[in-house]
């Protein structure tokens, strides 16, 4: 996933806030330029403290800027209106870059303090920006005049981008709807920012306890000294604790004999956010649903899925649904077959109960072994997360594109987890500053993800290059045994280094345009293209080595892993197909107040379940109350489709390696062009021009098994 930040782009305004005394900020690390070679944020210096002043110094700065490109007597030109924007507010840059990393990946309840400070206040700078008359007024003057202009093709593209967000975000309306919508905008910023703190709350600190170590049989041993473990800090030494983060739900639910066990691991999940009153979503995604609606008819659309896929590739509700309903209907077929296959097994080893929701990765497990002799279990030992970043996607960008990972131990880091590397191109200049994060903490939002600490831009002799992290939640290491990974984890290894990727190698001028600041229908592209070199077998046997042994993993294994690939691929697609549906779902109805205040979520899930017939054993991907993507921000609302519209464009798009060679140069090439253009030109144009032709969702299907 690439998490959004608030850019600088986004942050301009003209909204006047005043600034904290000269004091506050004379020893701020944020006010001056760093000192490290390429300009990695002193956390180590860094307080809480800093944070607020630096916000406020930096919208003053950026206030300065843009009031200068409103009172230039000169004629309004890309120069003095578009690009003095886009390189505007050097410290709200700064300081935003840091603010929304730690937010996700280290937030403490002082973190989660500030945000609730300072993120309605860049919500309020946004709206000041983009609410201007005066400053729309030039940007409107340099669009419509882009060709007497004589602008090249990027600057017109940078042009346009602006035009149009400040266009979608209220710049045509009237006074009075400015104001109710910057107040739809507040209102939305809190509740999103209150949905993803219940949802971190409750999956860290909604624990459950087993006191018999029979409950145990099946499990890993790393799952079980973890659990352990967590019992002892809670202060129940000799017995074992569990919570429902993927890096212990998922192993509970497959290896478990105890389908009690299981039960309650799968009610605890599925119930996150949901349950109680301190932590239950349901208010905040009435609240959500009924604001966005609002917002969606004051800028003239319909519904909010009108609005939501209006500037985007499928253009229209219906057109996103036609893409998943050509997904779903042989996902739900393949559904069947698996559960049948499932329950043959059950019926076989004396299991004679029905077989429950909770058992789905569990039968799943067994009848993979049985079909293939396969379990998870063979291949972990392969798969420690050291060596797959080292050896599998370093290894893979080395052989693709010439880059070398250089590690900085001394560099500095907002946790001690944190991994930096120096990350140098084929001839040896310095390409980004690249770091990893990949253990779970209480602290630490559920998931994985990929974002950029500061932008890269290539303009006026200044070429500042990247700072770019991935994070994640994988297995912890447990005593002598590092991490070891499932298959499933490989592969999210490999995606978010894929954004990674696409975020490095960027090679543009203006930051409006760099690495991922693409249209969300092409952004999960590069990631999921990634993910093939994970499969490909002069990468797999380069990083899958035992880690004690330093075997590499056997050729029978690598034949099962094959073998295996599009095994459960009806249950992966239809728990994904069916989430995006339902986010459809919520957002193509044109919610009135009266309804909105009375949605029962549960209710409106199970009538989508209906409506798509969904097999009864399969959940959808992320439930309501969790489902981070649509109701904590606002940027995959409506929008999760995309995920399998850039599926499609993945699957497409790495034919020409599988008809050339994984590494063959001139498709590299050619691939890496695509990723250097970051967002300077259309997205079909770029695809097009890298793949020859316009995608089909043909190989999609057949790589899924599904045709």
């Amino acid at each position: 996933m690439k998490k959004v930040l608030f850019t600088v782009l986004a942050l301009a305004t003209l909204v006047l806030v005043s600034c904290s005394d000269k004091k506050s900020t004379e020893n701020n690390p944020f006010m001056s330029e760093y000192e490290n070679e390429y300009g990695i944020p002193p956390f180590d210096k860094i307080s809480y403290a800093d944070y607020e002043p630096a916000v406020d110094a930096g919208i003053e700065q950026q206030n300065a800027e843009i009031d200068s490109i409103i009172k230039n007597t000169a004629e309004p030109n890309f120069e003095n209106t578009i690009l003095a924007l886009d390189n505007s507010g050097k410290i709200l840059s700064k300081v935003g870059g840091v603010l929304f990393a730690l937010c996700e990946s280290d937030n403490t309840p002082e973190m989660q303090k500030l945000s609730e400070v300072l993120l309605p206040k860049l919500t309020a700078q946004s709206d000041g920006m983009y609410m201007n008359d005066s400053l729309f007024a030039k940007v409107k003057a340099v669009y419509d005049n882009a060709d007497k202009l004589g602008m090249d093709p990027i600057q017109k593209r940078l042009t346009e981008k602006f035009y149009k967000r400040f266009v979608r975000n209220g710049a045509l309306l009237t006074p009075e709807q400015k104001d109710s919508l910057k107040e739809i905008n507040r209102k939305l910023g809190d509740f999103n920012l209150k949905f993803g703190n219940n949802i971190q709350h409750d999956l860290s600190g909604c624990i459950f306890f087993v006191d018999n170590e029979e409950e145990l049989k099946g499990l890993p041993q790393g799952i079980i000294d973890n659990a352990a473990k967590l019992a002892a800090d809670k202060g129940k030494k000799g017995q074992w604790a569990f919570n429902a983060i993927a890096a212990t739900r998922l192993p509970v639910l497959t290896y478990a004999d105890s389908r009690d066990l299981r039960r309650k691991m799968y009610e605890t999940y599925t119930s996150t956010a949901s349950h109680g009153d301190e932590w239950d979503n349901s208010e905040n995604i009435r609240n959500i649903l009924m604001l966005r609606q609002q917002k969606a008819n004051l800028l003239g659309f319909n519904t909010y899925a009108d609005y939501a896929t209006d500037p985007y590739m499928a253009k229209t509700p219906k057109a996103a649904e036609d893409l998943l309903m050509q997904l779903w209907r042989p996902a739900i077929k393949k559904v069947d077959e698996e559960v049948a296959d499932m329950k043959k097994y059950a019926v076989e080893h004396g299991d004679t109960a029905q077989i429950e929701p909770c058992d789905y990765y569990y039968y799943a497990e067994k009848v993979k072994k049985e079909k293939f002799n396969f379990s998870e279990d063979d291949v972990r030992p392969y798969f420690a997360l050291d060596s797959v970043v080292k050896n599998g996607i370093f290894f893979a960008a080395n052989k693709l594109y010439g880059l070398t990972f250089e590690e900085m131990p001394d560099a500095p880091k907002y946790n001690p987890e944190v991994k930096v590397y120096d990350v140098k191109d084929a001839e040896g200049k310095h390409l980004a500053v690249f770091m990893t994060d990949y253990l779970p903490r209480d602290v630490k939002s559920p998931g994985a993800w990929m974002n950029a600490m500061q932008e890269a831009y290539n303009y006026g002799g200044e070429n500042i290059r990247p700072i770019i992290y991935n994070v994640g939640n994988m297995a912890l290491p447990s005593g002598d045994t590092p991490s070891l990974l499932t298959w499933d984890d490989v592969q999210t290894v490999f995606h978010e280094f894929g954004h990674a990727l696409h975020g490095m190698l960027t090679r543009v001028p203006y930051r409006g345009l760099a690495g991922t600041n693409t249209d969300r229908d092409i952004v999960e592209m590069p990631s999921q293209i990634n993910e093939h070199w994970a499969f490909e077998p002069e990468v797999l046997k380069n990083y899958a080595r035992h880690y004690k042994t330093g075997e590499v993993i056997p050729d029978s294994l690598v034949q099962k892993l094959n073998e295996s690939a599009q095994f459960n691929m009806g249950f992966m697609t239809t728990e994904l197909v069916g989430a995006a549906l339902m986010d459809l779902f919520w957002h193509k109805k044109a919610w009135t107040p009266e309804e909105a205040k009375n949605i029962d979520v549960k209710a409106f899930e199970q009538d989508v379940k209906n409506q798509l017939n969904m097999p009864a054993l399969v959940e959808f991907r992320y439930r309501s109350p969790y489902f981070k993507h649509v109701f904590a921000s606002d940027e995959y609302a409506c929008g999760y489709y995309t995920y399998l519209w850039a599926q499609v464009l993945e699957a497409d798009g790495y034919l020409p390696f599988e008809k050339a060679g994984c590494f063959d140069k001139a498709t590299a090439d050619k691939y890496r062009a695509l990723l250097e253009a970051g967002d300077t030109e259309d997205p079909m144009v770029l695809y097009k021009r890298y793949r020859g032709q316009a995608p089909t969702t043909d190989a999609l299907l057949r790589n899924r098994g599904l045709k």
